[in-house]
C-alpha cells in the first residue's frame, strides 16, 4: 500500500493513506469542520499553558482505513481523552469511529463521539466511553460554538483529565444573523441574499462570502450576507424569516446544505425568488483545476444532489480549501476557505442575470428556444425524446403570448408551420440555397471568441482552424446561422458538435470542441440577440455533454464557455433523471418535467391476429375433428415460419408439435399484451378519452405502495373475482381451467381459452372502470379501492400535468423559484412523480444500491446464469455488463447489484439510515453457482454521479479476486492471478501488475461522454464491423477504481471483453424500448462488436427486462428485438398514434429504422423477416408512405436510404424479388 506522507501546509481528502505524523497529546479532537478546528486551535494559543496539550485533524483526512489505523496507533492510542465530531453520524467515518471505540475501550480512554449538528445521536453514543453528563456538556459547547465556548471546551477537557471543577456551561449566543458589511448600494437595487454557515463567522473565514457580496455589489444589487446554524434551526429560519420580510430577496444564493423542506418548501424559497446553489470545495484550487471529476464524492452528494430535492439551481463553487498556517501547537494545518475570482464572478453573473429576467417587463423579455437536432439531417429536427418537440414549441409559444410577450405579427400556428419555417432557413445540413434571417459578423464574433480563455480558443484553433474555415461561414457575412426570430423569441436548431463535418477523422476524440459555428450560434444568443434567458426544448441537446469537467466547472469547460452565466429552463422528460440533471449540474438548468407519452396495449393485428383465430380454431377441432385438426396445425405453423414468427417465438424443431403451438400460444399472448406508446407527449397538454384511460391503465397496472388504494388494479380484479390467477405473472399460453364470470364473459365474444385471454377481459375492464363506463360491485373491495385512488390522485394528477407544464415554464421565465419533484418511471410505481411541471431531483447515491434493487438485481443475476447454462450447457463464467447512470437513478441502483450479485457479493446498509456502508462477500456455499467475472462499461454520467458505487463494485471485485477458492468456483480469482504473473513477466511490479489486473470498470475519457458509434452510423463512416468495434474500444477504454480516475488502459479492457461469454443490459421500464435510442445499440451494440472482434466469436447478448420489480424477465436480445419489432414498430396502433403528430411522427418511424439498421450492423440479432416487416409496414403501406411524403419527406428519403444501405451491405437479404424492385426504384 503507498503511503503519503502529511506536509505542512497541504490539503488532501482522504482518498490515499496518509500518515498525519502527529505526536502524542492528552486530548485528541477529530473534526470534519475546518472551522471548528481553526477555532479550538485560535482557543488554545489564547490559553496557552491553561489548555491541555492539543491535537487537532480533519477526519477526513483520514478517510482511508490504513489512515486510520496508523493514527490510532501512532497518536489516539497515547491521548487521555478523544472528542469526535461527526456530521451525519457514524455511518460517515465508520471504520474510524468504530476503530476509536475499540481503541478506547482496550486502553481506558474517554472517548466522546458527538453529533455534528445540535441533534442527539444514540448510535454514537453507544459508541463512546465517557460519561454521558461530562460528553453532553462538552457536545454543547460546540454545538453553541464561539470563542468562550471554544476556550471552555478546552478547559472542561483539561477538568475530565484533571478531575477538577468544571467551567461555566456553554453560553448561547446568536444563533443567526447579518455579517457586518458596510457597502454602499441604490436604494432600490434588488436584494441578492446570501446564506452562509455561522461557523464562518465565528472562525473568521468569511472570504469567501465577502468576496461573493463584493461581485454581487459590482453587478448592481444589494447583498444581504445572512449567516445560520443550519436551515433546520428554527430560530435561524425565524431569523431569515423576518429579514427576507423586511428585504424581500430577488434572487438567494446559499452556501448552506440542504434542507429538504416538505414538498421542497423552504425558508430560502417562500418569497418566489430562485435560489442558487453555491458550493466551498472541500479540495484545493489547484486539486480541483487537475480533476475531471470537478468535486469529490462528499461534495457532491452534500453541496449538489440532496440541495437539488430542495429545488435549487446549481451554479457551482466559490472558493476551496487552502492551506493558511501551519498550527505548531496543535500539529495541524488551520485550513481557511480562498475564493477564486473567476468562479466568484461566474455565480454572481448568473444571480445577476436571474434578476434581469425577473425585472424585465415581459413585452420586452428576450428568449432563445433551442431546438435538437440528431442526428444532423433536416428529417430529424426538434429531437425530444417522447415529445412532439415542434407541437410542444408552438404550444409554449402560443402560452408565451398570451402572457405577455412578443412574439411579432406572424408567430408560427403550429408544429407543422414551425418546422417548415426553420427548413426555410439554414440547418446543420448546410444553408447554400437557404433564406438566411440571422447572422453574425466577423468582427462580432471575433469579440466574442477573444473573451473566451485561451486553452477553450487554442482547443477550437487546433481542431478546427480559422473561423473562415467553417462549412457555415460566408465570405463578406460571417455565419448563416440556425434561427428564426419571431419578435423577441428567437427559435433555433442546436449546431451539431462537430462529428459530422469529417467522421472518419473525428471518430477518434471522444472530446471533440465543438466548431466555430456551434460558438457563433451562442454568440448572437448572449451578444447579437441579446437573449434573457434560453429554453432547451426536449430530451436533449448536446451542450451539457461537451468536454469539461463533471460538475463545479471552470471558465475553460465548454459548457459553461459557450452558454456563459445565461438563466437556462429546459422541458424534460419526467422519467430521465440523469440526464436531466447533467444539463442541471453543468449548465444550472431549471428542469420543468414532463409527461411520457401516452401508453397502450399493443392488442393483435394483421397475421398476428389471423394466426389467433387459426390457434382457437385449431383448438376447437382437437375436441373432436382430428382431419380439421391436422390440416388446420399444418396452416398454421407454415404461416408461422412464413413471417419469421418460429424463430421469435423461440420454436424449435426438437419441440413435437403440441409444444411449439403452446410456445406459439404464449407468444401472441404476451405480444397482445404488450405495453407500447400510442403517439407521443405535447408538452403542456395532458392527454384526454381513450389516450388518458389507456394511460392511467397503465400506471395502476402495477402496485404503487402497500394502502390497499396502491395496490395493482389488475390484481384487484382478479382477487375480487376470485379468479386464483396473477394477471401479472402468468403463463399467457396455460389453458384456463378456472371460473368466467359474467363481469368477464360480457366483455368480448372472443374464444375464452387460455390464462391469456383471462389477462384481455381482466385489461378490458380495467379499461372500463377507469373510463367510467363500468362501475365496480360493492362487492369488489380491493377493486373500489383501487378505483377510488385512481379517481382522487392517479387521473387527476395527469389530468393537471398539461396545464402545470405550462405554468412551470412560464414560472421560470418569470425568474421564480419552480417547486421540486421526484423523477422517475411513473408506470414502475411512481405515481409520485405526477403531476409533471416541476423541477425535478434525481436520487440519493449514498443508498445505492438500494434493498429493493438488491432484491431485483440478485434474481435477475440467478436466472441470467440460469438462462445461460440453458442456452450453452455451461456455467456463465464472463459478463460485460453496461451500467447507465439514468437507469441506476430511477431503479436505486438495479445494474451495480445485479454486477455485485454475479461476482458473489451484497451491499451492507447502515442500520438507521439504510446507506451503503460496504459489502461482504458471499460464501461459495451460499452462492451456489461458480463466481462471475463481470466487466462493467459505465456510462459518463454514471461515472460522475456514482464515483462511491464504482468504487464499492471495484474495492468488491478486487476482494472477491483474493479469495483462495478454487478456480472453479472462482474464475475471478483465477484470472486476476494469471494476467498479474503475465503483468510481472512483462517487467511490472508485484503491486502495479495486481492493480491492473484488477480492474473492472471502464468509460470513456475523463471530461467526456458516449460510446463513440454513433457519428459512424450516421455519417456511414465505417466500413466493416471492426470499425465499429475500434470506436467502441476507443472511447471507452478508460479505467476507474483503485483510486484511478480514468486511467488509459486499452490492452486491460481489450483483455476484459475478449473473454466476455455474455453481453448484458438491463431495460428498467416499458415507457421505452431499444429502437427508440441510439444508447442501447452504441452500448450494447458497441460491446458486442468489440468483444466478437477481439476473441473472434459473437458472445451470448441478453436483454433483460427489468420493468416488473417482481419479475424481471432474460431474453436474447433477438428475442427483444423481435417483439419489439411486432408489438411496436411494425404495429398498425402505435403507426397510426404517431401518424396524429405529423412531421415528428415521421421522424419517429426514421428513427425506429436508423436504430434497427445500427443493431444489425453491430450485433447481427435483425433478422431478414424484421426488416420486411418495418418496411412493408412503413414504405409499402401506401397511406404510410404517402404520410411520410406530405409531412417529412427527408425522413421518407433518410429511410429509403438507410432501407437501401441495409441490403448494400449484406445486413438484410429480401427473400422476394419484388421487395428488392422496390428498393430500387424508391
Amino acid at each position: 500500500m503507498h503511503l503519503l506522507a502529511a506536509q505542512a501546509g497541504t490539503i488532501a481528502d482522504g482518498s490515499e493513506a496518509i500518515d498525519l505524523r502527529q505526536s502524542p497529546a492528552d486530548v485528541v479532537v477529530l473534526s470534519a469542520a475546518d472551522t471548528e478546528i481553526a477555532c479550538l486551535a485560535a482557543a488554545a494559543g489564547r490559553l496557552g499553558s491553561a489548555a491541555p496539550s492539543l491535537r487537532l485533524a480533519n477526519l477526513l483526512r483520514l478517510a482511508h482505513p490504513m489512515s486510520v489505523d496508523l493514527y490510532a496507533e501512532r497518536t489516539a492510542r497515547h491521548a487521555k481523552l478523544i472528542v469526535v465530531r461527526l456530521l451525519g453520524g457514524a455511518s460517515y467515518w465508520r471504520h474510524g469511529v468504530e476503530r476509536l471505540a475499540a481503541l478506547a475501550r482496550e486502553h481506558g480512554i474517554p472517548l466522546a463521539a458527538l453529533p455534528g449538528d445540535d441533534r442527539p445521536d444514540a448510535e454514537l453514543d453507544t459508541l463512546s466511553t465517557l460519561e454521558p453528563a461530562e460528553r453532553h456538556r462538552l457536545w454543547r459547547y460546540l454545538v453553541e460554538g464561539g470563542a468562550e465556548n471554544a476556550a471552555n471546551f478546552l478547559l472542561a477537557c483539561q477538568a475530565i483529565l484533571a478531575g477538577s471543577a468544571m467551567p461555566p456551561e456553554a453560553r448561547p449566543i446568536l444563533k443567526a444573523g447579518m455579517l457586518d458589511r458596510r457597502v454602499t448600494t441604490k436604494a432600490d437595487a434588488p436584494v441578492a441574499a446570501v446564506v452562509f454557515y455561522r461557523a464562518l463567522v465565528q472562525s473568521g473565514q468569511t472570504g469567501a462570502v465577502e468576496a461573493l457580496c463584493d461581485a454581487l455589489a459590482a453587478r448592481g444589487l444589494s447583498p444581504l450576507p445572512v449567516y445560520v446554524t443550519s436551515l433546520k434551526d428554527e430560530v435561524s429560519v425565524a431569523t431569515l424569516r423576518a429579514l427576507f420580510a423586511g428585504h424581500p430577496p430577488e434572487v438567494v444564493v446559499n452556501l448552506t446544505g440542504f434542507a429538504v423542506g416538505a414538498a421542497g418548501g423552504t425558508v430560502l424559497d417562500e418569497g418566489g425568488a430562485p435560489v442558487l446553489q453555491a458550493v466551498l470545495g472541500s479540495m484545493s484550487e489547484a486539486e480541483w483545476r487537475a480533476s475531471p471529476r470537478g468535486l469529490g464524492a462528499r461534495d457532491l452528494a452534500m453541496g449538489v444532489a440532496l440541495p437539488e430535492i430542495d429545488g435549487r439551481v446549481f451554479a457551482g463553487a466559490v472558493a476551496f480549501k487552502s492551506a493558511a498556517r501551519w498550527d505548531a501547537t496543535c500539529e495541524t494545518d488551520i485550513v481557511r476557505h480562498e475564493p477564486v475570482a473567476s468562479r466568484v464572478a461566474h455565480v454572481a453573473d448568473l444571480a445577476a442575470n436571474w434578476v434581469r429576467l425577473r425585472r424585465t417587463p415581459t413585452s420586452e423579455r428576450r428568449i432563445a428556444m433551442v431546438l435538437a437536432n440528431y442526428p444532423n439531417r433536416d428529417g430529424r429536427i426538434a429531437n425530444g425524446v417522447g415529445l412532439d418537440t415542434p407541437a410542444g414549441a408552438a404550444e409554449a409559444l402560443r402560452a408565451m403570448r398570451v402572457a405577455g410577450y412578443d412574439l411579432g405579427d406572424r408567430p408560427p400556428a403550429d408544429g407543422a408551420a414551425l418546422v417548415r419555417h426553420l427548413l426555410e432557413g439554414p440547418t446543420n445540413a448546410g444553408h447554400h440555397g437557404r433564406a438566411v434571417r440571422e447572422w453574425l459578423t466577423p468582427d462580432s464574433y471575433r469579440r466574442f471568441f477573444d473573451a473566451l480563455p485561451e486553452t477553450v480558443r487554442g482547443a477550437v484553433t487546433e481542431r478546427w482552424g480559422s473561423p473562415e474555415r467553417d462549412p457555415m461561414f460566408v465570405e463578406g457575412r460571417g455565419f448563416a446561422l440556425p434561427l428564426a426570430r419571431f419578435g423577441n423569441v428567437a427559435v433555433g436548431v442546436q449546431p451539431a458538435r462537430g462529428y459530422n463535418i469529417d467522421p472518419k477523422a473525428t471518430y477518434h476524440s471522444p472530446d471533440l470542441v465543438p466548431p466555430h459555428n456551434y460558438l457563433a450560434f451562442h454568440a448572437w444568443i448572449r451578444g447579437g440577440f441579446g437573449a434573457h434567458a434560453v429554453v432547451h426544448m426536449g430530451k436533449h441537446g448536446n451542450l451539457e455533454w461537451l468536454p469539461g469537467k463533471a460538475l463545479a466547472l471552470s471558465e475553460e469547460c465548454f459548457p459553461e464557455a459557450v452558454l456563459g452565466p445565461l438563466p437556462n429552463v429546459y422541458p424534460f422528460i419526467v422519467n430521465d433523471p440523469g440526464e436531466g440533471t447533467q444539463a442541471k449540474r453543468r449548465n444550472a438548468a431549471v428542469i420543468v418535467d414532463h409527461l411520457t407519452p401516452p401508453l397502450t396495449r399493443a392488442e393483435s393485428y394483421g397475421p398476428s391476429r389471423e394466426l389467433e383465430a387459426l390457434v382457437d380454431e385449431y383448438y376447437e377441432a382437437a375436441q373432436g375433428d382430428p382431419r380439421r385438426e391436422k390440416l388446420l396445425k399444418k396452416r398454421i405453423l407454415d404461416l408461422v415460419a412464413d413471417i419469421g414468427l418460429d424463430r421469435d417465438a423461440g420454436l424449435v424443431e426438437a419441440d413435437d408439435e403440441g409444444e411449439r403451438l403452446e410456445k406459439l400460444d404464449s407468444y401472441l399472448c404476451e405480444l397482445k399484451e404488450m405495453q407500447i406508446r400510442d403517439g407521443l407527449h405535447v408538452f403542456g397538454c395532458a392527454p384526454e378519452g381513450r389516450l388518458l384511460t389507456d394511460l392511467v391503465v397503465a400506471l395502476a397496472r402495477v402496485p404503487r405502495g402497500f394502502a390497499p388504494g396502491d395496490a395493482s388494479l389488475q390484481r384487484a380484479i382478479a382477487a375480487d373475482l376470485a379468479l386464483g390467477l396473477d394477471p401479472l405473472d402468468c403463463r399467457m399460453g396455460e389453458p384456463w381451467a378456472g371460473p368466467r364470470p359474467d363481469a368477464l364473459r360480457a366483455l368480448s365474444g372472443e374464444p375464452w381459452r387460455t390464462a391469456g385471454d383471462t389477462v384481455e377481459r381482466i385489461e378490458l375492464l380495467a379499461a372500463g372502470l377507469v373510463a367510467g363506463a363500468t362501475q365496480a360491485d360493492a362487492a369488489w373491495t380491493a377493486t373500489r379501492a383501487v378505483v377510488a385512488e385512481i379517481e382522487t390522485r392517479l387521473r387527476p394528477s395527469v389530468e393537471r400535468s398539461g396545464p402545470a407544464e405550462i405554468a412551470g415554464l412560464l414560472r421560470a421565465l418569470d425568474g421564480r423559484f419552480l417547486a421540486p419533484g421526484p423523477s422517475g418511471a411513473p408506470t414502475r410505481g411512481r405515481p409520485d412523480v405526477l403531476p409533471t411541471g416541476r423541477n425535478f431531483f434525481s436520487v440519493d447515491t449514498r443508498s445505492v444500491p438500494t434493498e429493493t434493487a438488491w432484491a431485483l438485481g440478485r434474481k435477475s443475476a440467478e436466472l441470467l446464469c440460469l438462462r445461460h447454462a440453458q442456452d450453452h450447457g455451461e456455467p456463465l463464467r464472463t459478463v460485460g455488463l453496461t451500467a447507465w447512470g439514468t437507469a441506476n437513478m430511477r431503479t436505486g441502483g438495479d445494474d451495480i447489484a445485479q454486477a455485485l450479485a454475479l461476482i458473489g457479493a451484497k451491499p451492507v446498509w447502515e442500520a438507521a439510515s439504510r446507506r451503503v456502508s460496504g459489502f461482504e462477500v458471499i460464501p461459495p456455499a451460499s452462492l451456489g453457482r461458480p463466481r462471475v467475472d463481470v466487466t462493467l462499461r459505465v456510462s459518463g454520467f454514471f461515472r460522475d454521479a456514482f464515483p462511491e458505487q464504482i468504487a464499492l463494485f471495484d474495492r468488491a471485485v478486487r476482494a472477491v479476486g483474493a479469495l483462495d477458492e478454487d478456480v472453479g468456483d472462482n474464475p475471478i480469482a483465477g484470472r486476476m492471478r494469471e494476467e498479474a504473473a503475465a503483468l510481472v513477466a512483462a517487467g511490472f511490479s508485484g503491486r502495479e501488475a495486481a492493480r491492473r489486473a484488477g480492474f473492472r470498470v471502464f468509460g470513456s475519457k475523463p471530461g467526456s461522454y458516449g460510446a463513440g458509434l454513433q457519428a459512424l452510423i450516421d455519417e456511414r463512416g465505417w466500413e466493416t464491423k471492426a470499425d465499429l468495434a475500434e470506436a467502441y474500444l476507443v472511447w471507452g477504454s478508460y479505467a476507474y477504481g483503485a483510486g484511478q480516475e480514468g486511467e488509459a488502459d486499452r490492452a486491460g479492457f481489450e483483455r476484459r471483453l475478449s473473454l466476455v461469454e455474455a453481453v448484458v443490459q438491463n431495460q428498467d421500464n416499458r415507457e421505452h424500448d431499444l429502437l427508440d435510442s441510439d444508447d442501447y445499440y452504441q452500448f450494447e451494440g458497441g460491446m458486442t462488436a468489440a468483444a466478437e472482434s477481439l476473441a473472434a466469436r459473437r458472445p451470448a447478448i441478453y436483454h433483460n427486462d427489468h420493468s416488473r420489480p417482481e419479475r424481471p424477465v432474460v431474453r436474447a436480445l433477438e428475442e427483444e428485438i423481435g417483439r419489439v419489432v411486432r408489438a411496436r414498430a411494425a404495429n398498425p396502433k402505435w403507426i397510426a398514434g404517431v401518424m396524429r403528430h405529423g412531421y415528428k411522427g415521421a421522424f419517429e418511424m426514421a428513427a425506429t429504422v436508423d436504430y434497427l439498421f445500427a443493431f444489425a450492423a453491430t450485433t447481427g440479432a435483425v433478422l431478414d423477416h424484421h426488416w420486411e416487416a418495418v418496411y412493408r409496414a412503413y414504405l409499402l403501406d401506401e397511406e404510410v408512405a404517402a404520410f411520410v411524403a406530405a409531412n417529412n419527406p427527408a425522413a421518407l428519403a433518410e429511410m429509403r436510404e438507410r432501407f437501401r444501405e441495409a441490403v448494400e451491405r449484406g445486413l438484410w437479404r429480401p427473400r422476394a424479388n419484388s421487395l428488392a424492385l422496390s428498393l430500387e426504384e424508391a
